[in-house]
C-alpha cells in the first residue's frame, strides 16, 4: 500500500492524502478519538469513507491486535442497517478501515436547530424499528457498538443506517498505565449505558439502553437526562446512573419502549428483537407514505447531489482544500443510498437445535429486500451542448428526489411497509443517459415462491426469494425455507453478471437468522434461471424449485385476522391472535396457560397464501423469559378457516381447530 507522509495525519493539517490502498481521498469529513475520517473514491469509481488511526494509537501493540480482531468482526456485519467494512489493513503503519458511504445527513444534523427539530411520532417509530435492526446484526456479528449516538446514525430515504460500529472495542486493549489510556472513556457520556459509566463488563444491553437516549433525542430533541446545566457532564453521568429519564412530550407506544431501554438493571432492558416486534411500523394501505417529512427528503437529494459534484483529483496536488460536509456530522459514514431499496430486518428468534441431518438442508434470510419501484423516472433532454461527465445522473437524482416530495413515490421500505410495486415487474434502470445501471435483468426482480423438490421428490419444503435490482457485489435477493421444523433466512449476493443471454444469476448466500437458532448453514451457489412462463427455476447443492411469481400486495386474508383459542388437553387453552404484518415478521402471537405451565410465543409468517393454498407460518419462537414450564416446541403449520373455525395443520399432519374468542 502507499503510506502517507506522517504530516497528512496529523489532526491540525489542511490537506489529505494522495492515496490509502486502492482509495484516492477527497476530502476530510471529520475526526474523533481514534483517528480521521476522509471521504475518498476507490479506483472503480466507489465512494466510501476511510478511518485513518491516530499514530499513538497504532503505536500500542495491544491496541493494533484488538483492532485486528474487531475490523474482522466488522466485515461479518450484515450492510442491510450498517455501513459496511469493504476494506482494511490493519498491519500498516497507519491503519485504516474503509467503510461504505452514505450521502445522508447524521440523525443530529436533523434534528438540532441548524436543521429539522424532532421527528414526527410516525419516524420516531420507524427509527427504532430500524436502530433495532441495525443492533441485531451487530450483536449477531459478536460486536457490541459501544458508542450509540445520533451522529453515528445517518439518515436514508429507506431507513436509518448505524455507523462506527465495534471498532471502538480496540481502545479497551491498551494498557492503563500508557499515556493514551489516562482519562479514556469509550463512548459519549450524554449516550452512555449505567454500565459504561462505572467501568463495569459492556454487553448487548448496554447499546439498548443507548437506542433509548437515542430515540428520546430524536422525538424531542433534548436527552432524556439533560445536558449538564451548571454541573456539566458529570451532573448528566450521575443522573444516567441514578435518577429516571424525562420522557416528557413523547407519545406511547414509543416512550414506553424508551422507558424500558432506559431501565437501569441491564437484564431489565428489552432485547433488540423484542424491539422490533413492538415497534413494526403500521403500514396504511398497500401505498404508504415515505417515513420522513417532505422537507428531510428533499435535503437528502440535495446530499446525494453534493456527492455527485464531488470531483476526484487526479493527484494530491491537484485536490482543493477540504471541504465541510455540511450534512456528514459523523466521523465515519455509511454506504451508497441509490442502489437498492431495503425493508426493515425480520425479528431474529432463538430456538432449540435440530438434528445434524436437518441443519445441512438449510440456508437462511435476514432481512426482506423489496423490489426496487421504477419510480416513472424521467429520462432528461438531451442537451446539444457539451455537459461534463456525471450531468446526467446528477439531473435524474434531482429529479427522483422531487417525485418524492411531490408524490410520495418512496414507501418506508426499511420500515417493512408494502410499496405499491412489490411483487411487480419493476425494470431495472439503465440508459447513456447517467441512470443507475442494475446488473440484473428486470425480468428477475419480484417476489416468487415454490415448493422444493430433490431427485424429483418433493421435500415438503417451501422456499420464497424477493430480487431487488443491484450489481455485483452487491445484495439483489433475500430468501426463505420453510421446513417441517425449521425457518432459515438468507441473504443473496450477485456473484457475477448474469450469464447466457441473462437467463440465470448466480448468487452468493449468507446465513443471517434461524428458527431455530444456529440451526442453518448456507448452501452454497444458488442458481435462478428464467423459464417458459412467469417463473423461475431454482437450484442449490441438488435441489430444486419452481418459483411461481406473486404479484399485488401481500396480505393475510381478513377472516383470519383476530383472536382464536382452543382447549388444551391438560384443561388449559390456547390463544392465538394473527395480526397483518410483512411477510418475514411475527405475524402470529400464542399464549398457552394450564397445567402449572404459561407459554408465550410467536410464529412468523412466510406466505400469505391464496385461493388455492393456505398461509405458511415458522415454527414457534418461545419467549423464555415471559414463560414458565417445559412450554414445548412445535413445528412449522398452515393456516385456514372453515366457516367459522380457524384450522392450523402442522407439518406432521395433526390438525388443531381453534374458535373466534
Amino acid at each position: 500500500m502507499t503510506k502517507p507522509s506522517t504530516g497528512d495525519f496529523d489532526a491540525t493539517s489542511g490537506g489529505v492524502g494522495d492515496r490509502i490502498g486502492r482509495y484516492r481521498l477527497l476530502r476530510t469529513l471529520g475526526a474523533g478519538g481514534m483517528g480521521r475520517v476522509c471521504l475518498a473514491r476507490s479506483e472503480g469509481g466507489r465512494t466510501v469513507a476511510v478511518k485513518l488511526i491516530k499514530p499513538e494509537l497504532a503505536a500500542e501493540p495491544e491496541f493494533r491486535e484488538r483492532f485486528r480482531l474487531e475490523v474482522a468482526a466488522a466485515r461479518r456485519v450484515s450492510d442491510r442497517w450498517t455501513a459496511p467494512v469493504l476494506d482494511a489493513d490493519t498491519e500498516a503503519e497507519t491503519p485504516w478501515v474503509a467503510t461504505g458511504y452514505i450521502a445522508g445527513p447524521s440523525l443530529e444534523h436533523i434534528v438540532s436547530p441548524q436543521g429539522h427539530g424532532p421527528l414526527p411520532a410516525p419516524s420516531v417509530r420507524t427509527l427504532a424499528h430500524g436502530l433495532a435492526c441495525a443492533l441485531l446484526d451487530i450483536h449477531g456479528a459478536g460486536l457490541v457498538h459501544r458508542d450509540l449516538k445520533p451522529s453515528n446514525v445517518l439518515i436514508t430515504i429507506d431507513g436509518p443506517r448505524v455507523i462506527d460500529f465495534g471498532i471502538a472495542r480496540a481502545l479497551d486493549a491498551i494498557p492503563g498505565s500508557t499515556p493514551t489510556s489516562s482519562g479514556m472513556l469509550v463512548g459519549s457520556p450524554r449516550f452512555m449505558s449505567p454500565e459504561q459509566l462505572r467501568d463495569e463488563p459492556v454487553g448487548p444491553a448496554a447499546d439498548v439502553f443507548c437506542m433509548g437516549t437515542v430515540l428520546a433525542y430524536a422525538a424531542t430533541g433534548q436527552t432524556p437526562f439533560g445536558g449538564g446545566g451548571s454541573g456539566g457532564v458529570h451532573a448528566v453521568m450521575f443522573r444516567i446512573a441514578q435518577e429516571e429519564p424525562d420522557l416528557t412530550g413523547i407519545e406511547e407506544p414509543v416512550r414506553g419502549l424508551i422507558a424500558d431501554c432506559l431501565a437501569k438493571d441491564p437484564a431489565a432492558r428489552p432485547t433488540p428483537e423484542e424491539v422490533v416486534a413492538r415497534m413494526q411500523p403500521v403500514a396504511t394501505g398497500t401505498s404508504s407514505p415515505p417515513w420522513l417529512p417532505a422537507q428531510i427528503i428533499a435535503e437528502l437529494g440535495r446530499s446525494a447531489v453534493q456527492l455527485l459534484d464531488t470531483d476526484t483529483p487526479p493527484h494530491a496536488s491537484a485536490m482543493a482544500a477540504p471541504v465541510a460536509a455540511a450534512y456528514v456530522s459523523s466521523p465515519a459514514p455509511a454506504e451508497p443510498a441509490p442502489t437498492s431499496a431495503t425493508s426493515s430486518a425480520a425479528s431474529l428468534v432463538t430456538w432449540e437445535e435440530p438434528s445434524a441431518s436437518e441443519r445441512s438442508e438449510r440456508s437462511e434470510w435476514g432481512t426482506q429486500v423489496v423490489p426496487r419501484p421504477d419510480h416513472g423516472r424521467t429520462e432528461p433532454t438531451p442537451s446539444p451542448r457539451p455537459r461534463r461527465a456525471g450531468r446526467g445522473r446528477r439531473t435524474a437524482i434531482v429529479l427522483a428526489a422531487a417525485a418524492v416530495v411531490a408524490g410520495g413515490v418512496y414507501a418506508a421500505s426499511a420500515a417493512d411497509l408494502q410499496l405499491p410495486y412489490a411483487g411487480s415487474e419493476s425494470a431495472s434502470t439503465s440508459g447513456d443517459d447517467g441512470g443507475v445501471t442494475s446488473d440484473v435483468p428486470k425480468e428477475f426482480v419480484g417476489v416468487w415462491a415454490g415448493e422444493v423438490e430433490r431427485d424429483g421428490k418433493p421435500t415438503d419444503q417451501y422456499r420464497r426469494f424477493v430480487v431487488s435490482s443491484g450489481q455485483v457485489g452487491e445484495v439483489v435477493a433475500t430468501s426463505i425455507s420453510l421446513g417441517e421444523n425449521y425457518e432459515c433466512k438468507s441473504d443473496g449476493k450477485l456473484a457475477a453478471k448474469p450469464s447466457g443471454g441473462g437467463t440465470s444469476l448466480r448468487l452468493d448466500t449468507k446465513v443471517v437468522s434461524s428458527v431455530p437458532s444456529g440451526s442453518c448453514s448456507a448452501l452454497g451457489e444458488h442458481v435462478l434461471s428464467r423459464t417458459d412462463g412467469d417463473s423461475l427455476r431454482w437450484e442449490a447443492a441438488g435441489r430444486t424449485a419452481e418459483l411461481h411469481r406473486i404479484k399485488g400486495p401481500e396480505e393475510l386474508p381478513e377472516e383470519l385476522l383476530g383472536t382464536w383459542q382452543r382447549p388444551l388437553a391438560n384443561g388449559g387453552t390456547q390463544r392465538m391472535t394473527i395480526e397483518r404484518t410483512a411477510v418475514g415478521s411475527p405475524a402470529a402471537t400464542m399464549v398457552s396457560d394450564g397445567g402449572g405451565e404459561h407459554c408465550e410465543a410467536d410464529m412468523n409468517l412466510v406466505s400469505v397464501g391464496d385461493a388455492d393454498s393456505p398461509a405458511r407460518f415458522a415454527p414457534p419462537a418461545i419467549d423464555r423469559a415471559a414463560s414458565s414450564g417445559a412450554c414445548l416446541r412445535g413445528g412449522s403449520s398452515t393456516l385456514r378457516t372453515e366457516g367459522d373455525t380457524l384450522v392450523r395443520e402442522l407439518a406432521d399432519g395433526r390438525r388443531l381447530t381453534y374458535t373466534r374468542v
